[in-house]
């Protein structure tokens, strides 16, 4: 029997997100420094919380909400994914079922008119949820929602709409566990997540800290960067890729070219391409 493995695009075995919360102003600057870096991720918003236009802050505030027009000028074009963090910011397990759905679906439905394409990714408010929870996210279309969860591991999700992080970019681990991933061989595709809130590093006086990781772990040939739904999307496509019992023939029934290590030797199938291997 062949021993297989599945491969990100151009045969890659190790891919990075970010996934960053609340929509504030900070954000802003966190883009510019993903985008030299050639880092992409996912941005989880509350568009019930925007900002009124032409808000000025006090003095001294730090978690600064942007406004519609802020956020789309941040957002669009800036090749990250825009997700839902639900209307106004709820503990969504503690509301009805009904409030629940209409918090996850009235975000969902503004962030597709703001911002263009179908919305499918979420990350929970407060990381905080229940089955119920969990069941109203299905019935509202969202395939995956990160919790704040933190595993310090690098392994491919198995629950999506449970979704923990590798770490929080406070982690005190954060740059060895970056190193662990850069320098360690492979066989199983590794996943870097790294989560937070682009206030905090304001807030802390610690820009460095994304700054350091960015610079280390970005603009590498052998990394697949990328956003929540398109890992999502590989992985689930990759799933359907059909093989014969001796694994000796592979149809690709999906729109995707995909990618896969069989016995040592990478392979590349087209959509609805079938394959002798």
């Amino acid at each position: 029997m062949a021993t297989i493995f599945m491969r990100f695009p151009e045969g890659k075995a190790k891919a990075v997100t970010l996934s960053y919360d609340d929509g504030v102003e900070q954000d802003i600057r966190l883009i510019e420094i993903m985008k030299v870096n050639g880092l992409k991720g996912t941005f989880n918003i509350n568009t019930g919380r925007y900002a009124e236009e032409g808000k000025v802050f006090d003095e001294g505030v730090i978690h600064r909400r942007m406004s519609k027009s802020l956020a789309q000028k941040t957002y669009l074009n800036s090749g990250m994914e825009v997700a839902v963090h639900a209307l106004t910011h709820p503990f969504l397990e503690w509301e009805a079922e009904n409030v629940c759905t209409y918090e996850v679906l009235q975000d969902r439905k503004n962030i597709e008119e703001d911002f263009g394409g179908i919305v499918r990714g979420m990350a929970y408010p407060f990381g905080t949820y229940n089955d119920s929870v969990v069941a109203t996210l299905k019935q509202c279309g969202i395939v995956y929602s990160r919790t704040v969860q933190s595993t310090e591991r690098f392994d491919i999700p198995t629950d999506w709409l449970r979704l923990p992080a590798t770490c929080h970019h406070n982690n005190p681990r954060l740059m060895e566990l970056a190193h662990q991933f850069v320098e360690s061989p492979v066989r199983n595709p590794w996943l870097f997540y790294l989560w937070g809130h682009s206030y905090e590093f304001e807030q802390r006086d610690n820009w460095n800290v994304i700054e350091e990781f960015a610079e280390y772990i970005g603009n590498r040939e052998e990394i697949w960067y990328a956003t929540n739904i398109e890992i999502y999307d590989y992985i689930a496509a990759y799933k359907q890729l059909q093989f014969s019992v001796e694994q000796k023939v592979v149809y690709n029934p999906t729109a995707m070219t995909l990618y896969f290590e069989r016995n040592g030797q990478k392979h590349c199938i087209k959509s609805g391409e079938v394959r002798m291997l």
